[in-house]
């Protein structure tokens, strides 16, 4: 079976791209509902009228169950699921994190997955939890990676290979891990026991854990993240370069009378009003889907609408090179999303070379727009600049006789020439009043352009407010006061 990977478009590392599975495509960022054969709330045929192009399943539960095994094994899960699209089956090792036993081994439950058509395959991985020590999570590590191995030999061609990279909580064997399983030249690769991280809301480890498992992938691995799929994170996700999620939340919360929005979870018990616009939104009422006799099957239609869309918004986001304002918008909904936020912008320059050059504008939202990737390349390239002579940069924008260049100046990125200014990201910078963050980042271009040109001599021209700030971030540099 072909199968591949490809990139269409970037967004710091967001990517939108095509997982070519045979002679079925998915479109990614993409969710992999999870299905359970025994408590289809949704149906598989549902979800693909919905649009949805992949889903998961697990393998344990067919090779356990009496009513889907034999049907599984005779008329393989496509049929058993009415699911024309690509499938994806985990191994058990969710139930080996639960419950810390299954009754199958590695080889049995790949032979298995193949065996009833799955179309991609996990091996029976260890789901190292992130509370333990080191020496556990290495050696755990080293039986993945076995496991990884023996895979390789026993799946054929009419299969794919998931290899998950594991390694506790430790930054290092989670580099090592994709370093490892890329070695082996494996293309869909799930990062593993996230799932407590993510209950935990402990998503500032999330991030370092995800991106370092992604500075040891290679840039073509299709990127699982395991266990995700709140439509609240998914931004954040994205951004760091995950590529598929799954999830059972849609069918989960919904059973417990859980509604999902893009903002957190609501309990439809509190609320008056259901603010969506999908339609099971517009043709109910909260007291109705209350009293609803289908009221799970309802509201994880719901859930599952409001998480699609989030889906698309995100590919539209990278498309128009605006997903640093999404994730912004979005992790500003929770305080623990925002401390997730936060790690991601001290990763930033390592993000930087994955972003785009330009993008259709950059919003100015606060302290942390100051340290997205779009300024740190304008800081960096700076260096491009040789000047010499005296040289002006005007806050205010007014050139004047006395030197030999001059420069005008727009934070948070800094000086720029005026032939730039309808430029990315000059021209379309968006702000509004100057603060103290934004102008102090811009300062900091000063400081590197006079830090690349020593033989020239700057000077500053600006408003009386913003004289001790300039000097702060630029030492010994001769400010003059613009007094309109």
């Amino acid at each position: 079976m072909a199968f591949g990977f490809e990139v269409l478009h970037k967004d710091i590392a967001g990517r939108i791209g095509r997982l070519r599975i045979g002679s079925k495509t998915v479109r990614t960022p993409a969710l992999l509902p999870v299905i359970n054969p025994h408590l289809q709330v949704v149906t598989p045929a549902e979800l693909h009228g919905m649009g949805v192009e992949a889903l998961i399943t697990n393998a344990y539960i067919f090779y356990r169950s009496e009513q889907f095994r034999d049907a599984a094994l005779t008329q393989g899960l496509h049929t058993v699921l009415d699911f024309p699209g690509v499938i994806m089956t985990d191994s058990g090792s969710f139930q080996l994190s639960v419950y810390g036993d299954v009754e199958v081994g590695n080889r049995e439950t790949l032979l298995f997955q193949q065996q009833i058509g799955s179309e991609i395959v996990v091996p029976l991985d260890l789901p190292t939890p992130p509370s333990a020590d080191r020496e556990r999570a290495k050696a755990e590590l080293s039986v993945t990676l076995e496991r990884i191995d023996e895979a390789r030999s026993i799946v054929k061609e009419n299969s794919t290979l998931a290899a998950p990279v594991q390694g506790g909580s430790f930054a290092d064997l989670r580099e090592l891990a994709g370093q490892e399983v890329s070695r082996r030249g494996c293309i869909v690769t799930p990062i593993g026991a996230v799932v407590p991280l993510m209950e935990n809301y402990r998503y500032r480890d999330l991030v370092h854990v995800v991106l370092a498992a992604k500075r040891g992938l290679s840039p073509g691995a299709c990127v699982h993240l395991f266990g995700a799929g709140h439509p609240a994170m998914l931004a954040l996700a994205v951004a760091m370069g995950c590529d598929l999620f799954d999830s059972a939340a849609y069918a989960l919360y919904a059973k417990e009378g859980r509604y999902l929005t893009v903002h957190g979870t609501l309990f439809l018990n509190e609320l008056s009003e259901l603010p969506c616009s999908c339609g099971v939104c517009r043709s109910q009422t909260p007291e109705s889907l209350r009293r609803s006799p289908d009221r799970e099957r309802l509201l994880a239609l719901h859930n599952l609408y409001v998480t699609l869309a989030e889906i698309a918004r995100i590919r539209q986001a990278i498309l128009d090179g605006t997903l640093w304002d999404l994730v912004d918008e979005r992790c500003r909904s929770h305080p623990r999303l925002l401390e997730g936020y936060r790690e991601l912008l001290r990763y930033a320059p390592s993000l930087e070379p994955f972003d785009r050059s330009t993008k259709r504008r950059f919003f100015y939202r606060g302290d942390e727009s100051c340290q997205r990737t779009e300024v740190i390349r304008y800081h960096r390239d700076l260096a491009r600049f040789d000047l010499a002579g005296r040289v002006l940069i005007s806050f205010s924008g007014r050139s004047e006789s006395g030197f030999d260049r001059y420069l005008a100046f727009r934070p948070p990125f800094g000086p720029y020439p005026p032939g730039l200014g309808e430029t990315f990201p000059i021209g379309q910078c968006e702000l509004p009043s100057w603060d103290e963050s934004m102008v102090r980042s811009g300062c900091r271009g000063i400081a590197r352009l006079v830090e690349e040109n020593p033989g020239a001599t700057f000077v500053v021209r600006c408003e009386p407010r913003w004289v001790e700030l300039v000097a702060d971030e630029v030492p010994g540099i001769e400010v003059l006061i613009d007094e309109d």
